[in-house]
């Protein structure tokens, strides 16, 4: 039979100095306390005494860092995912905020000017569809056990409005999707079904300096 659940972890904190949004930009890895996030929602997972078959990440340096400690609690070798990938954002690079932030550019205003679709980037139905994709793959992938997929927030946050049948525009302020967190699905028929959300690492966000998206 194939996997029992599936479950995306969200990447730790990463080390951003600069303040920058960093999307699939190379060479954002972790924090020392990102590390310690990942080593917390690993934990998390090891406490659960489930069967876990098998591990993927993005490809990004940031959620591959996140899956090590998973992978040597739980001995397994991770595979990448090229679809549960951070989306594109044509603000890469770029301070969001504060003097010469994107937002006070008017060469950037052209990024802005539908926030539903959004017109910055990739499109919400597109980020869905493919996170959709990975987990069903990976559902099937294992005879049995469980599998852990360490993704970004926004795929996860698609994954799980489209799931629990919400509009997918929202306010990224409101999104339930923590650092480090895990959000967890069974497969039911021919549906998923969220079946737990928990954040280990909720004792270490107060000391976060970078928490991705607002």
């Amino acid at each position: 039979m194939p996997a029992s659940q599936i479950h995306l972890v969200r990447h730790g904190e990463v080390f951003n100095p600069d303040e920058v949004l960093y999307g699939r930009l190379p060479n954002f890895g972790l924090s020392d306390l990102g590390h310690r996030m990942a080593k917390a929602a690993a934990d998390d997972l090891v406490a659960r005494k489930r069967p876990i078959s098998a591990l993927y990440t993005s490809p990004l340096q940031r959620a591959r860092e996140s899956g090590q400690p998973i992978a040597r609690a739980l001995e397994l070798t991770p595979g990448v995912e090229e679809r549960i990938i951070e989306p594109t954002n044509a603000f890469e690079g770029r301070r969001m905020r504060g003097p010469g932030g994107a937002l006070r550019d008017p060469r950037m205003w052209r990024f802005l000017w539908n926030p539903w679709r959004p017109a910055w980037g990739e499109a919400f139905t597109s980020i869905s569809a493919r996170m959709l994709a990975a987990m069903t793959d990976a559902h099937a992938s294992v005879d049995d056990g469980d599998v852990v997929m360490v993704s970004h927030q926004l795929p996860i946050w698609m994954a799980h409005r489209t799931i629990v049948g919400e509009r997918l525009p929202h306010d990224p302020r409101k999104r339930r999707c923590a650092l480090s967190s895990i959000t967890t699905f069974e497969r039911r028929g021919d549906r998923f079904v969220e079946v737990g959300y928990v954040d280990p690492a909720a004792a270490l966000a107060a000391s976060a300096t970078d928490v991705g998206a607002v």
